[in-house]
């Protein structure tokens, strides 16, 4: 029976790693909120130009926040070393990806979906579709940060890697971008979240296996 000690370890590092880098969740915060402020001032405040744009603005916002601690996910463990010694434990080292992957959403990720009713009201977003756009965020920025962990993990060995943790991120992002921003727009009894709910569920299965196997090309 593999032993769950490394995956705790792992995620008690991400923790810690997620709040001391980049000044922990603020930046992610700081950049999602920037980000979708500065829209008012070049388009324009009026109420019906900032309700129609204002749940793509959110989704594109939160994609991008969700980018801002990939660069360093794991590369200080290739660094340092850790990396290779757990490319070596029995313990799958897809479930050591996952639980560093949770870890920063849980620290990075988290806060942005609390932040996006408030970031919401201020965008003219209706109030009827603040409800279904936190669950749907919720998924939707799961995916994100899964994605975007498959990113760092291809990125580990390349120093200053986040211009190509974008571009290899970015297009995973589409398909979850098109159904959140469908499923706030329709609401929770459309189909739409439904297929944000599988799309997620496709990167919980999928993005594990992908930065492990990344992990491993990156360690040999």
């Amino acid at each position: 029976m593999n032993s769950p000690s490394p995956i705790r370890a792992a995620f008690r590092q991400a923790i810690g790693e997620a709040w001391a880098g980049g000044a922990g969740a603020l930046l992610p915060i700081g950049f999602f909120a920037g980000a979708a402020m500065l829209v008012p001032f070049t388009i324009g405040s009026e109420a019906s130009q900032l309700a129609a744009i204002g749940t793509g603005v959110l989704w594109v916002a939160l994609a991008l926040a969700s980018l801002v601690s990939m660069e360093r996910l794991f590369q200080a463990d290739l660094e340092d070393g850790t990396l290779e010694l757990w490319a070596q434990d029995e313990t799958p080292l897809f479930l050591i990806a996952s639980a560093k992957i949770l870890a920063h959403w849980l620290i990075s990720g988290l806060p942005l979906v609390v932040l996006t009713p408030v970031i919401g009201i201020t965008l003219q977003v209706p109030a009827g579709q603040l409800v279904p756009a936190m669950l749907a965020y919720g998924l939707g920025g799961l995916a994100f940060f899964l994605w975007g962990g498959v990113a760092g993990a291809l990125a580990a060995s390349v120093p200053r890697g986040g211009l190509l943790i974008a571009l290899l991120a970015l297009p995973l992002f589409i398909p979850t971008a098109i159904f959140g921003a469908l499923s706030v727009q329709t609401g929770l009894e459309g189909p739409n979240i439904l297929f944000l709910s599988a799309s997620t569920l496709f990167a919980l299965a999928v993005a594990p296996i992908g930065a492990s196997a990344a992990l491993r090309l990156a360690v040999d």
